[in-house]
């Protein structure tokens, strides 16, 4: 089994939001279903580890 790398769970979130985003009719910037906002918080916490450990390399 692979261990997927931060930035490819990151990547992955983010076009998982993309992909619900093109086809939910109740999410919009200002409001999310509540698939869409566990997707959202989802790419948000991996969002914020990624720039973290960005960081942590500098």
């Amino acid at each position: 089994m692979t261990t997927r790398s931060l930035y490819e769970l990151y990547m992955a979130a983010a076009a998982a939001v993309r992909e619900h985003d093109a086809t939910c009719t109740t999410c919009s910037p200002d409001r999310r279903c509540p698939p869409g906002r566990r997707l959202y918080a989802e790419l948000v916490r991996f969002q914020d580890d990624y720039l973290a450990q960005q960081r942590q390399r500098t």
